[in-house]
């Protein structure tokens, strides 16, 4: 199993950190940058970001932290709004998405975004997008390509799309696809193969299940919980390591405010699991996340 793999135009190593955890130190800023900077120091050269988190405050601890070679993807598709009923609002005309890039920029530090994956908001899990929020995907590549154009943006990914708008967006040139997906969520499996195939990144969210009431968790699946127990290792670590064996373009973002946990996420690249466990780890059932979320 390989410990690195393309993202974005970039080698990089194939579990790295999803930042919006650390929104949860907002109130000791020293403790983020000393987090952020372990997770470097461990060999995480992958960050995932939005301006949306923290309100600007992630992107500031990762403009102070991170380097030139760190690969930096960020996402569009919403805003934040502090005084909301949720911490953010849909952001998903043409205009919002140039606002949003702007706006990564300027927290970033930085004169091009390396990956920008825009959030769409049609399906779940996640606010699903009603009145002028409802916008073609065709006017939002347009936009992102124009970005690109301009030397604004170096790549384009996608999230919360289908199999179909994933076929329709292949010609603007996709780096990388963010769906929720996990052991026991694994309804978009044509559409990791169709990204196999076509050599962009799967960068699953949700990858351990259960982050909405009535989700499965993978670290519920006994034949998960056994594993772990035969490897000594964690529930958690076990359904990360999975997702690394199921195919090779997956990349990994598991995210978290503790040292100790950033640590055994990271591990969970280095698990080797042997062919009787991954058979065993694949007859877990799926369930539909659709059908869990009504």
């Amino acid at each position: 199993m390989p410990s690195t793999a393309p993202l974005a135009g970039r080698t990089v190593t194939r579990v790295g950190y999803g930042a919006m955890q650390l929104e949860r130190l907002r109130d000791d800023r020293s403790a983020a940058v000393a987090l952020l900077r372990r997770a470097l120091d461990l060999g995480v050269d992958h960050l995932d970001t939005a301006d949306f988190y923290g309100h600007g405050f992630v992107n500031d601890v990762i403009r102070e932290v991170a380097g030139d070679d760190v690969l930096v993807a960020t996402k569009v598709g919403a805003d934040p709004d502090p005084d909301g009923p949720v911490p953010l609002r849909l952001a998903q005309r043409p205009e919002q998405l140039r606002a949003s890039v702007e706006a990564n920029l300027r927290g970033l530090g930085t004169d091009r975004l390396d990956l920008v994956n825009l959030r769409r908001a049609d399906r779940r899990p996640g606010v699903l997008a009603e009145g002028d929020q409802l916008v073609d995907v065709d006017d939002q590549l347009a936009t992102l390509i124009t970005l690109r154009d301009e030397g604004k943006i170096a790549a384009i990914g996608l999230s919360s799309v289908t199999l179909e708008m994933l076929r329709h967006a292949l010609p603007a040139g996709i780096a990388c696809v963010q769906n929720a997906y996990s052991l026991v969520s694994r309804d978009d499996e044509e559409l990791l193969a169709l990204c196999r195939a076509e050599g962009i990144a799967w960068v699953p969210y949700f990858p351990l299940g259960g982050a909405f009431p009535g989700l499965p968790k993978v670290t519920d699946e006994p034949a998960v919980r056994a594993a772990a127990a035969a490897l000594d290792v964690t529930p958690e670590q076990v359904g990360l390591a999975w997702l690394l064996h199921h195919a090779p373009n997956v990349h990994l973002i598991p995210g978290t405010a503790s040292a100790a946990h950033l640590k055994a996420n990271l591990a969970a690249g280095e698990l080797v699991l042997d062919a009787e466990t991954l058979a065993a780890l694949n007859a877990v059932p799926s369930r539909s996340m659709a059908a869990a979320l009504g």
